[in-house]
């Protein structure tokens, strides 16, 4: 129907692809001296987990192709998760049923992936973990340039998480971070975020303003030949 009415062509990718996608977008934000990451997506309707190793260094040429150890995608993401628990008036007790929910989906990864987690740090890539860094750093108004690529401490993210749980609904909406698109889906993302932290508790979180489609343009110019055998961007 969309080919026939607006001309285009749909290419709708699987959920593997869409994982190695969004690793492929955030690879240059690992830290370098880290073995790997925790790396996140935390979406609509469902929710990716990827375990990163450390990438080969890529000088100058195109970022390094995702080494990925194993990765799991969540049938659930911060709209279904508040179409089951309600998303304005999120109390403790419906948090916490929130976070044990997903929990329960995250344990057969967290028990093969979740063992060996030293010098590893979480990588995050969603409207949830940019909205919690926009909060974070008491921005007036969300900025890209500020809330990509900057770090988190667990104790930081743990504040926030309490800042957001002690709001009402109307505050939440209010806050310029959050806005009435949001205010409804924050908690539960939030609770998403926590049954991971919980799962893999890594002390660093690295907040990604990058994914997909940073994933499907590197992934394109590579197709394309855009790099060349050295390492350099062709003319």
């Amino acid at each position: 129907q969309v080919a026939r009415d607006v001309g285009l062509d749909l290419e709708i990718v699987d959920r593997e692809t869409e994982a190695c996608l969004a690793a492929t977008g955030c690879t240059p934000l690992m830290d370098p001296q880290a073995e790997g990451v925790l790396l996140f997506d935390i979406g609509g309707g469902s929710s990716e987990l990827v375990r990163l190793e450390r990438s080969h260094e890529a000088g100058s040429g195109p970022p390094p192709p995702p080494r990925i150890r194993g990765w799991v995608s969540l049938p659930h993401g911060v709209v279904t998760l508040a179409e089951g628990h309600g998303g304005e008036r999120v109390t403790r007790e419906v948090y916490e049923a929130m976070v044990a929910e997903i929990a329960a989906l995250i344990a057969p990864f967290a028990a093969q992936h979740g063992s060996d987690l030293e010098n590893l740090h979480l990588l995050g890539t969603s409207g949830t973990v940019t909205t919690i860094a926009g909060v974070h750093l008491d921005l007036r108004r969300y900025d890209r340039s500020r809330v990509d690529g900057c770090w988190m401490t667990a104790d930081e993210v743990n504040g926030v998480i309490e800042r957001l749980l002690a709001m009402d609904y109307q505050q939440r909406k209010e806050s310029p971070c959050i806005g009435p698109e949001r205010a409804d889906l924050v908690l539960a993302g939030c609770a998403i975020l926590e049954a991971i932290r919980r799962a893999f508790p890594l002390p660093r979180l690295r907040v990604a303003d990058r994914g997909l489609r940073e994933g499907m343009l590197v992934q394109m110019m590579r197709d394309d030949g855009v790099w060349d055998a050295a390492g350099g961007a062709s003319p």
